[in-house]
């Protein structure tokens, strides 16, 4: 980071903070994104309605209604207060605070701005986040009298966080320390030892009172020690970072446009680098490639577009693409895994622990996915990083996570559009967390998945019939393999192609080094669950039997194929039954303490809340429970695809 001083009289602190301000021509300087933010109370508001009316960008009626409310609702007597003009809420006004975010649109001579005031208060620290998430500068203000404060220090590490470049330093109400220079070079040596460590490209301090209007737009008079740039023309000179074009080409589908049967495109906003008619594409996730045939826009067809514009693309080739999916260029992919670690910023009251699920949702997907540990927090007071195992309100740690299907991303570094997420809770709906992908935890992070010429579809035509999992769960005993092995043997006696997975069998070989732990079962389906959609895609019916007590590797299977081709089925036998029968002894011994963890003595199993079918063996012959599943198959329509070996026949 570069630095010049600002006055010859500048202390050696100061000295080391001050910024030269590169003279830009007007065409460089394009549109600047910053926000306000630091702790309660500091003068944010206050800061962007001073410059507002300093600017003369306040029309008569504003004006007025800014009288009025300051006699109604200000803090500065008789004078105006400018706070008031950001502070729309009524919350807001009664407790002299910001609460939401408030977006400002302004311009001078030499430059546009959009401003966001953001909270300063820690209860309203997500919506500062949200803020900061689109600027290219963080004007932090610090009241004199109090110096920097942890909130401070946390909105600084956010905006690290969140790849904000350019910090100016707002030392506001100067007036109230007498304009002491001493004090502001204490303050600038502070917040210095703090900033430096965060490696932001610029550092621009600035001693200033916004209630008063010294060095907001001008240079301030009481100030003569002080002979930097004023506020404003410190922002005019800051680099915005204007769409990166030279980045690789990334566009999220947002919407599969099709108004007609002649029309098929692909709606979205490119997020980095260009795309031109003629150049080919690939489907990250799936692997296919394609070519770009025209681009269409609402003002009409362009031949090419860049990171920022919105775009209907439309493909030379029938390719299978959905909202979500995210289109790039074939020699420059992102990143497809489903573990990886991030820095998450926790925004809920109740605290994060490791293991519970959420939806995740990085642009336009959406994943179940769940914290797996916590690697480090962060100490905001001394950016320390320490050993947590959960994370409380406002707490940023850098953590694994896990989801239950691969998502498309790149690192936030490199494309923040593609490494931004956010964590929503599956009951509430509420926004939980922000994060931001580092990278990814695949050994394997250059293999992309290869599309092939023979398809699903081809294989289900040519089989007659179309693919599914039958999943059987239920305790040990229940009779769920025995019903699976009969109901495969009718498929095959019908012409199906098909093939069994049971648990027993899988622990023979694919899963032997696992045991019988929580997490060595939920990595048995994990697995199961890989392979099984391996034989889905070969266009077999394939039927599985395993316990599988918890629902949420239930889910995970099911979320790994397509709607319709996951079929619960619930072999419900109550564990009394299931302990008489006892084919294999194992209830005996489970109960003489001679084998742990076994499901239903001394670990749980979580019922299927909403099974396609349920099967109770308890009263029902096996021979039609086998017949209610191949009913449901027919009635489903996967025995039924016309012309294939099963077609017309009859049980």
């Amino acid at each position: 980071m570069s630095s010049t001083a600002s006055s010859t009289q500048a202390a050696p602190a100061q000295a080391a903070a001050q910024l030269s301000v590169r003279e830009l021509s007007a065409a460089e300087r394009g549109v600047l994104r910053f926000i306000t933010c630091g702790s309660v109370d500091d003068g944010k508001s206050t800061l962007i309605g001073r410059l507002l009316y300093d600017t003369k960008l306040l029309f008569e009626d504003q004006l007025a209604a800014l009288e009025r409310d300051s006699v109604r609702h200000g803090t500065q007597g008789k004078n105006m207060d400018f706070a008031l003009l950001l502070d729309g809420l009524e919350a807001e006004r009664e407790q002299g605070i910001t609460i939401d975010v408030a977006y400002r649109y302004f311009a001078t001579d030499k430059r546009k701005f959009i401003v966001a005031d953001t909270p300063g208060h820690e209860q309203y620290t997500r919506n500062m986040a949200t803020g900061a998430s689109t600027a290219d500068a963080a004007v932090i203000l610090v009241d004199a009298r109090k110096g920097v404060l942890t909130q401070t220090r946390r909105h600084t590490f956010i905006t690290h966080l969140i790849g904000v470049r350019h910090i100016v330093l707002a030392v506001n109400k100067m007036d109230l320390v007498g304009y002491e220079q001493a004090r502001f070079d204490e303050i600038v040596s502070e917040y210095m030892a703090l900033a430096d460590k965060l490696g932001f490209e610029s550092i621009s301090p600035v001693p200033m009172s916004a209630l008063n209007g010294d060095n907001v737009i001008g240079r301030s008079e009481r100030m003569p020690w002080y002979s930097g740039p004023p506020l404003l023309a410190q922002l005019e000179a800051l680099d915005g970072s204007e769409a990166d074009i030279a980045t690789a080409f990334r566009m999220p589908v947002q919407w599969v446009n099709r108004p007609n049967l002649d029309f098929r495109g692909f709606s979205g906003q490119v997020s980095s680098g260009q795309i031109a008619v003629g150049d080919e594409i690939v489907v990250a996730k799936s692997g296919r490639t394609t070519r770009v045939k025209t681009i269409s826009t609402a003002d009409g067809p362009l031949p090419s577009a860049s990171a920022g514009d919105a775009v209907t693309l439309v493909l030379e080739d029938e390719v299978d693409i959905s909202r979500g999916d995210v289109l790039a260029k074939p020699d420059d992919r992102p990143e497809l895994s489903s573990q990886f670690v991030a820095n998450i910023l926790w925004m809920n009251e109740e605290k994060l622990a490791p293991g519970r699920s959420y939806l995740m949702k990085v642009g336009a997907q959406i994943v179940q996915a769940s914290v797996k540990a916590i690697k480090h927090r962060v100490d905001v007071n001394t950016m320390e990083q320490t050993p947590a195992n959960e994370l409380a309100l406002n707490e940023i740690g850098f953590c694994e996570l896990t989801s239950n299907q691969p998502i498309v991303f790149d690192p936030y570094d490199a494309i923040p559009e593609g490494g931004a997420f956010i964590l929503v809770d599956r009951y509430s709906n509420q926004t939980v967390a922000a994060g931001m992908i580092s990278h990814s935890l695949s050994r394997a992070t250059n293999v992309h998945k290869h599309a092939m010429d023979v398809t699903q579809d081809d294989r289900s035509r040519a089989y007659g019939h179309k693919p599914a999992i039958l999943w059987f769960t239920g305790l040990s005993g229940s009779g769920k393999s025995t019903i699976a092995n009969l109901v495969e043997r009718r498929l095959a006696q019908m012409g199906a192609h098909t093939y069994s997975l049971d648990g027993d069998n899988v622990r023979q070989g694919l899963n032997k080094d696992l045991g019988f732990s929580d997490a060595d079962r939920v990595e048995n389906i994990r697995r199961v669950g890989e392979v099984a959609k391996l034989f889905v895609d070969a266009g077999t019916i394939v039927t599985a039997s395993f316990i599988s007590p918890f629902k949420s590797e239930r889910d995970l299977v099911r979320s790994l194929v397509k709607p319709g081709e996951y079929i619960e089925i619930f072999v419900d036998t109550p564990i009394t039954v299931c302990a008489q029968r006892d084919p294999k002894g194992l209830y005996k011994k489970a109960m003489a303490g001679e084998i742990k963890n076994f499901t239903g003595i001394d670990s749980p199993y979580e019922p299927p809340e909403s099974p396609e079918l349920i099967l109770e063996t308890t009263n029902e012959p096996p021979e039609v429970s086998v017949d209610r599943v191949i009913n449901y198959l027919r009635e489903q329509g996967i025995l039924s695809v016309s012309g294939g070996a099963t077609a017309g026949y009859s049980i």
